[in-house]
């Protein structure tokens, strides 16, 4: 099991490696002031980010983008799996569902700031409006694609509601919700930084573009280096923990292609 995991770790990581060597020599002679060496921009990274700033603008840009993300994920859930069971509710949502879907979060950020302000409420929202979406559809597709069969077989053994929800539909469900979680764990990274680009006095998306602003260039790539590092970590552990929970999905794939 360990040696799988290091095999599935060296496979993630061998792309982002060779990508970071062929940036490391061919920046290595930069004279450019916008593309200087990444030694350079290394140089500055734990300066620049480990000392106060973690704490000053790391840990909040975190707390807002897991707050924004556990809240779409709770309402996905709950909405995909009401609209999934039955075909009068989706019939009735999908319309009004598909026309907000077609907008793109960023452009209602002049109205989240009307109506939750500029604080963190506000990012937590953006953040939220734009992950709800790969999971709500997901998890209505997730729903309506349970067999009718094993629908009859939980009606016929007279499995109770909490029952038939637990065991049949969330776990029938559970590989397009985490399709749909994963799509909409980059998309909150994006939005976080995005609604920090606006009004806000911290955060790893203010802190860069200030970077920018003073021309503080090395300080502003190693601020992109870290929200690279922030989206390859969250990956890692969201993957640890899908292969956790759908253990039993991949195994019954695996059997499949055996048989």
């Amino acid at each position: 099991m360990a040696s799988l995991i290091l095999r599935r770790l060296a496979l993630t990581l061998a792309l982002p490696a060779v990508l970071v060597t062929i940036w490391w020599f061919a920046s290595a002679n930069s004279q450019s002031f916008f593309f200087p060496p990444l030694r350079e921009i290394v140089d500055v990274l734990p300066g620049t980010w480990f000392q106060g700033r973690l704490t000053d603008d790391v840990d909040p840009s975190m707390l807002r983008l897991l707050s924004g993300y556990g809240l779409a994920l709770v309402a996905g859930v709950v909405v995909g799996v009401v609209a999934g069971s039955s075909p009068t509710i989706r019939a009735v949502i999908e319309p009004p569902l598909e026309f907000m879907r077609a907008i793109p979060p960023p452009v209602l950020l002049p109205i989240l700031i009307l109506v939750a302000g500029i604080g963190d409420r506000m990012k937590i929202l953006v953040i939220a409006t734009g992950c709800l979406w790969p999971i709500l559809l997901n998890t209505i597709e997730g729903v309506r694609g349970i067999e009718p069969t094993l629908r009859d077989v939980a009606t016929s053994y007279r499995l109770s509601r909490w029952t038939r929800l637990r065991v049949l539909v969330l776990r029938g469900a559970s590989p397009q919700v985490f399709t749909g979680a994963r799509q909409a764990l980059s998309i909150g990274l994006i939005l976080m930084v995005i609604s920090e680009m606006g009004p806000a006095s911290n955060g790893l998306g203010y802190t860069t573009i200030q970077f920018q602003r003073s021309f503080a260039i090395p300080e502003m790539w190693s601020g992109i280096l870290m929200l690279g590092f922030i989206g390859v970590l969250l990956s890692l552990v969201f993957r640890a923990v899908e292969q956790r929970s759908l253990r039993w999905y991949h195994g019954l794939r695996q059997s499949e292609r055996k048989g």
